[in-house]
């Protein structure tokens, strides 16, 4: 120990937010810096600017402070280091965590720090990490570059000569990015095909008061009504609706209805029997997401945020976790909190959980830290949506712990001449864990019914009805698949779909992820150019590789060059021979194979000229949903290529939107806030009313620094919700 010196300990951890914390718990002796997060990335130099060499079988890796951010945070952290008797590094209880833990010691040249993990600041859990320091994971840090480096090599050599190529205004693409929006698109896809049907739901209601619906008698002959996915386990939805049968006709319709009402009705068969639902288990991120999602209409992002303030602030465990289990000593204050609280709730055998397949389960399910610290205590000492994001923490972890719900579920057939008609009831006789996390539907009351007794018809009905297509998904939703398909990983899921936002892939429509025209313009190209990084299975395999390296079992630079020589390199090589020798458009990918002679004419030449070489166009027939007709128009002059796409609202054929010249009537004078461009107005329609916005001019600049400037029209001025208000009498009409 160094006499005289203030403070002896450094621990060097993450994020500020949690300093005052750890600074209480840990005491006098001890200094608390965060690093910001990541200090250092790859350089943006060498080949196509990846920071990294790919040799034989081996990765050289080159790293740089991140901005000037992260030079200032080194600096300051390289003082304190030499003021530091012992150096803990603290980073978060992941493998990003170990890999931002791994930096430090590089870029501080730490010789042997300390590593340390708590799941949950609390000083229970943070001394007893400070008193069992372990070194740093190499394998965890392994896992962690080549992680980097992977996202890199398919992020900056697929965007560069690939993506930037297709000249259609898209930006990037990435390894779980573009994966994500395969999911989207297909959907999309899906939608756009779907033909609806008509059908009929028959039902009839009895003076005994209940409902019922009709059941074809033979097996052969009954055609389900399409139903709905059963409900997630993060939401109580309520009554579910019910239907019958599927009638495909309005005349066997009128059938039905005419025997219900000519024909006497009585009981067929009763049938009742007891079950029980175990209780969910605890948050782990994606469920977390899913329920924050459904109950609080937080985003992924959103919810993210929020837990990262509780976590920092002591309230909950670690929020980036793909595992179901609880500590011992959390379930046994579980259950004394039960004891003392709601003793016929405790459960003689605690359920077991399944974690998800492909779990890393590196530590605990998301849960509160101290059982008796109840959501009505916190709500005056965080903000109203933390106060939320906790109860829902608190209920699912309690809830998780519970007694079983008991549930009486009633089948009833009744009969009229040759039709049979369904009755379907379920009453809660015991909550259970319900009490704690309600996902059950609402009761169902059957009357008490006896089999051979007759019924008196009150009234007997067809309800015209057609199929629906499939839903396109919310952002929880799309987290639960991305979950299901093993796209990505707890960490990667908010990121990946906010970056899918910001590029202008996918919008928010009501409340639904919606793929834009660039974005399915985009996933197309990539499903001819490099179709297998599109699919699922491919981009779970890698993330599988990933974690057999985590376990020690895989060297991640042989795995990186192995797959960049056997597959990535020969995969970029096949996407440039498309481009250059079919001329691949976004929007037409009917052949994915290299043309051994040139192209014929396509189509039929139109009287339109190219606005880029003045040749006459030709029109190329499409059988792609993603177009608004039929067909494209393209130049097959040498060295042009240009395609113009139908606008139906404008009834005028268009260039790809990155590709448009400027409409010069639409600048104002105004300069833009942000960069100093002109402003330009922007016509757009809203839930069907025709509106005007004032925007930057430079695209670039709206994909980028100025995206968020935008000024809404406002009877006699123009409004902008972060640079104020702007009178029309000083733009130019």
């Amino acid at each position: 120990m160094l006499y005289g010196t203030p403070m002896a300990n450094l621990l060097l951890i993450e994020s500020p937010g949690k300093s005052k914390k750890l600074s209480q718990i840990l005491g006098a002796g001890w200094q608390v810096k965060a690093s910001m997060g990541h200090v250092r990335e790859l350089a943006n130099d060498g080949d196509d600017a990846l920071g990294f060499d790919l040799l034989e079988s081996r990765v050289e890796c080159r790293y740089e402070p991140r901005e000037a951010r992260g030079k200032k945070v080194l600096a300051e952290l390289r003082q304190a280091v030499k003021q530091a008797d012992e150096v803990y590094i603290a980073t978060d209880p992941d493998r990003e965590g170990e890999t931002i833990g791994w930096h430090l010691q590089q870029a501080l040249k730490l010789n042997n720090p300390r590593r340390v993990v708590y799941s949950e600041i609390t000083p229970q859990a943070v001394k007893a990490a400070i008193a069992h320091p372990r070194s740093l994971d190499q394998s965890l840090i392994a896992a962690g570059r080549a992680r980097d480096c992977l996202d890199k090599l398919v992020g900056y050599k697929g965007s560069k000569h690939v993506v930037w190529r297709l000249n259609i205004g898209a930006k990037s693409m990435g390894r779980v990015q573009s994966a994500t929006l395969h999911l989207l698109c297909t959907r999309e896809q899906e939608i756009q095909a779907f033909q609806p049907q008509d059908y009929w739901s028959v039902w009839v209601e009895y003076q005994e008061g209940f409902k019922a619906f009709y059941r074809a008698t033979r097996a052969s002959a009954r055609t389900k009504a399409p139903t709905v996915g059963a409900p997630p386990d993060d939401a109580a939805e309520g009554k579910e609706s019910q239907e019958s049968d599927r009638v495909t006709s309005q005349a066997e319709a009128d059938r039905l209805v005419a025997i219900a009402r000519s024909a006497p009705h009585q009981v067929a068969t009763v049938e009742g029997k007891t079950t029980t639902q175990a209780a969910p288990p605890p948050f782990i991120t994606s469920s977390l997401q899913q329920a924050a999602g459904t109950k609080l209409r937080f985003s992924p992002e959103k919810t993210m945020k929020v837990a990262q303030s509780l976590y920092e602030a002591g309230h909950i465990t670690y929020m980036r976790t793909d595992s179901v289990t609880l500590a011992a000593p959390f379930r046994a204050a579980v259950r004394h909190y039960l004891e003392q609280h709601d003793p016929s709730n405790v459960p003689n055998q605690i359920a077991r959980h399944r974690a998800v397949k492909g779990a890393q389960e590196a530590h605990e399910a998301i849960r509160p830290t101290a059982v008796d610290r109840v959501p009505a205590q916190l709500q005056n000492q965080v903000s109203g949506d933390d106060a939320k994001l906790y109860e829902l923490i608190w209920n699912r972890a309690i809830a998780s712990q519970c007694c079983p719900a008991r549930l009486r579920k009633t089948r009833v057939v009744t009969r009229s001449g040759t039709s049979q008609w369904e009755a379907r009831g379920q009453v809660v006789e015991f909550p259970g864990y319900t009490r704690y996390w309600n996902n059950l539907s609402a009761d169902t009351q059957l009357p008490a019914l006896q089999q051979g007794q007759p019924l008196t018809l009150k009234q007997a009905a067809a309800d015209k009805k057609q199929t629906q297509p499939p839903p396109r998904y919310t952002e929880p939703k799309l987290v639960q698949l991305m979950e299901r398909k093993g796209i990505g990983r707890p960490s990667t899921y908010a990121p990946t779909i906010k970056t899918l936002k910001e590029r202008e892939y996918v919008q928010v429509e009501k409340g639904k992820l919606q793929p834009t025209a660039l974005g399915l313009a985009l996933d197309t190209a990539l499903e001819t150019l490099l179709p297998d990084l599109l699919q699922p299975e491919f981009t779970a395999q890698m993330e599988l590789a990933l974690d057999t390296i985590a376990q020690g079992k895989q060297d991640w630079q042989g795995y990186l060059t192995h797959w960049h020589r056997t597959y990535f390199a020969p995969a970029l090589e096949k996407a440039g021979q498309l481009l250059l020798t079919k001329g691949v458009q976004p929007l037409n990918t009917t052949d994915s194979k290299p043309a051994s002679k040139p192209p014929k004419s396509p189509g039929t030449v139109t009287k339109a000229a190219c606005p880029t070489c003045g040749a006459l166009m030709t029109k190329v027939p499409s059988k792609s949903q993603k177009l608004k007709a039929d067909h494209f128009l393209k130049c097959v002059a040498a060295k042009c290529g240009t395609v113009m796409f139908w606008n139906a609202k404008g009834k005028r054929y268009e260039l790809p939107y990155a590709q448009r010249t400027p409409n010069p009537d639409a600048f104002t004078t105004i300069p833009c806030p942000v960069c100093g461009a002109l402003l330009e107005r922007y016509a757009y329609t809203k839930e069907g009313t025709a509106k005007v916005m004032l925007r930057c001019s430079l695209l670039e600049h709206r994909q980028g620094k100025c995206k968020d400037v935008a000024f809404f029209e406002s009877r006699d001025e123009f409004w902008s919700p972060k640079f104020g208000t702007l009178k029309l009498e000083s733009l130019v009409k």
